[in-house]
């Protein structure tokens, strides 16, 4: 069924981000700075995924490691999601073996915008339409491998096999995890009768 396409809205901005990273790694700031507002906000939904309200301390550090590993990266716009994944994830499980507490509820940024997922979509539309305050809260209910592969897959926008890498799993396993998570929030918004009808997006008024 084709699960392991990118989100339709992160593929296109995946030639862009490439250009960007390359120009950055020849000196050019500005374009660094074109990289991080690409990658920012769906980096810093997943790291809310993980550690609530440090997500922000978290990601500043990430993006130290990324700037001054930079040089060394080698690959494109979606491989530079990827790698930046790799490194906040490798953060916030530092942070949170410092504090020794378990992952906190996701709390994501109002400007990742996404769409709710019909409780009868097909896999591929859960992915590419899960939306709403409402639905992203429910992602904290999740068991912890799902949610952080609905994580990636639908906010940081990584394909199946760029996921696995990032959590260190088979991308069928990732598949998996992401597929029983999404078809669990489309039940319960289903059940909490959610519809066409009523459905909107994140950040617009109810």
């Amino acid at each position: 069924m084709g699960h392991g396409r990118e989100p339709r809205h992160t593929r296109a901005y995946d030639e862009e981000l490439g250009a960007a990273v390359a120009r950055a790694q020849d000196g050019d700031e500005a374009a660094f700075a074109s990289a991080y507002r690409v990658v920012q906000p769906g980096l810093l939904g997943y790291l809310r995924g993980l550690v609530g309200d440090d997500a922000e301390d978290v990601a500043s550090d990430a993006w130290l490691e990324i700037a001054r590993d930079l040089g060394r990266f080698k690959g494109d716009g979606a491989g530079f999601r990827g790698w930046t994944a790799t490194i906040a994830r490798h953060r916030a499980l530092d942070h949170l073996r410092r504090r020794r507490v378990r992952p906190q509820p996701v709390i994501l940024e109002q400007d990742i915008l996404v769409e709710l997922p019909d409780p009868h979509t097909t896999h591929d539309q859960a992915l590419e339409s899960l939306s709403t305050a409402q639905a992203l809260a429910l992602i904290s209910s999740l068991p912890r491998d799902q949610a952080e592969a609905v994580l990636l897959r639908v906010v940081v926008g990584l394909d199946g096999p760029a996921a696995a890498r990032v959590l260190g799993k088979r991308p069928g396993a990732v598949r998996t995890a992401a597929y029983r998570g999404l078809r669990r929030l489309a039940r319960q918004l289903g059940a909490a009768g959610v519809t066409e009808e009523n459905r909107h997006t994140l950040g617009q008024s109810t």
